[in-house]
């Protein structure tokens, strides 16, 4: 009997690869989650495809199978180490993520793979291209990079994949999404998979523009939270949002416990006080170098780092087991992010909570988020005797001078209201 939150579609029931179906069976898969189920019949038969689903349920286990039968079946159409697939990701986290999965998921196939991100590895990146690869991962603009400089070429691509293309947007690579998609044979020519939480009007528009009649796969739209996820609420004024903090964590004695703020000035002041009340934690926000937010990661994952202090560059496409928490320090401006935070726990059929501490200065979004999920979020009481009698408070921070003295970021003009929030 499968567990509730899959399908009764198995994996060994589709036409894919030997190869791969003996991968899948390796890493104890059997049945397809909904995602799977509804897109792989699909993509295996040559349509394009854009899925959307919930955090967690599959959707990078869906595209990498497709994508890598359409390679393991078809004649390569261009010289050999030249990449056949394009695997576009907002984010270096996700990039790197996805990468991980495409390599267990190849198994014994001998399909060869990189992943390209900024902020590390120039050199080992370029030199893992010209080896020759068949799968290319990466975010837009290291990718772009290497283009420009005819490392690669996007004459023979046979398979794209757009991942969390409404990040995209947020983010905004959309110009770079259509300089690689133009340079590319034409849609009818290869085939086209987007993949995300959410498929906004821009989204898919865009999706018709660069995609073969693409067929549109919805899971559970009316959901949009995760059913396994219990939320609450606590009101607390800002003032005391440290202790509370505290006290909730010692309390439910974090394992893997992530926590969101807002700024990275207020994540770093946050690690600073629950480290000074003998909490460990970390800051993973989009200063910290990316050997850094790397190996912060896979401490985490591995549970030798029990707390992670994250802005929203961490709330998606990140797959990390067994999160027993997410806490929201700040609630998020965005109603979205809020559903994409929260998508941390409760992953492939497990449970988790979802704690928000509602404060005077971010209180104002709670509205806009109960009208976003459906739902008003249980009010949970403080218990008097959870505060810390032994709360510290540690000396503040220095101030860090803004690098270039206006502190903007270059390229698009400041950047979307995610952007300026990290």
């Amino acid at each position: 009997m499968q567990a509730d939150h899959l399908s009764d579609i198995r994996f060994d029931s589709l036409p894919l690869h030997p190869g791969l179906l003996a991968a899948i069976s390796a890493r104890g898969f059997d049945y397809c989650t909904p995602i799977q189920a509804e897109t792989l019949p699909l993509a295996l038969s040559g349509r394009d495809v854009a899925g959307q689903a919930q955090t967690g349920t599959g959707k990078t286990a869906a595209f990498l199978l497709a994508t890598m039968h359409r390679l393991l079946t078809h004649a390569p159409t261009g010289p050999d180490g030249q990449p056949r697939a394009f695997i576009l990701a907002p984010t270096r986290e996700l990039a790197v993520q996805i990468h991980e999965d495409a390599l267990q998921l190849r198994g014994d196939t001998g399909l060869r793979m990189a992943v390209c991100f900024g902020g590390t590895g120039y050199e080992s990146q370029r030199q893992a291209i010209q080896g020759g690869i068949d799968i290319l991962i990466g975010t837009p603009g290291r990718l772009i990079d290497y283009y420009k400089q005819d490392i690669y070429s996007l004459k023979h691509i046979e398979v794209v994949v757009l991942d969390e293309a409404d990040r995209m947007f947020d983010l905004g690579f959309i110009d770079d999404i259509r300089y690689v998609l133009r340079r590319m044979p034409a849609p009818a020519k290869r085939l086209n998979y987007l993949f995300s939480a959410t498929l906004s009007h821009r989204v898919l528009e865009l999706a018709f523009e660069h995609m073969n009649d693409p067929h549109q796969v919805t899971i559970e739209p009316e959901q949009v939270t995760a059913e396994r996820v219990r939320q609450s609420m606590i009101h607390v004024a800002n003032d005391d949002k440290l202790k509370v903090l505290v006290g909730l964590l010692r309390h439910h004695d974090p394992f893997r416990t992530l926590v969101f703020v807002n700024t990275k000035r207020g994540a770093e002041e946050v690690e600073h006080t629950l480290r000074a009340n003998g909490l460990e934690a970390s800051t993973l926000s989009g200063d910290v170098p990316q050997n850094k937010r790397l190996r912060l990661l896979d401490d985490f994952k591995e549970g030798k780092l029990p707390l992670l202090v994250a802005t929203d560059v961490a709330a998606r496409g990140l797959h990390i087991p067994a999160v027993s928490h997410v806490i929201n320090y700040d609630l998020p401006q965005d109603p979205e992010d809020y559903v994409h935070r929260i998508g941390r726990t409760a992953r492939a059929g497990e449970a988790g909570d979802a704690i928000s501490l509602c404060c005077e200065t971010w209180v104002y979004s709670l509205p806009e988020i109960e009208r976003y999920i459906g739902m008003r979020l249980p009010a949970e009481p403080f218990p008097d005797d959870w505060l810390p009698q032994d709360f510290v408070v540690p000396p503040r921070l220095p101030r860090r001078p803004r690098p270039g003295g206006s502190g903007r970021r270059g390229g698009g003009g400041g950047g979307s209201r995610s952007q300026r929030r990290r």
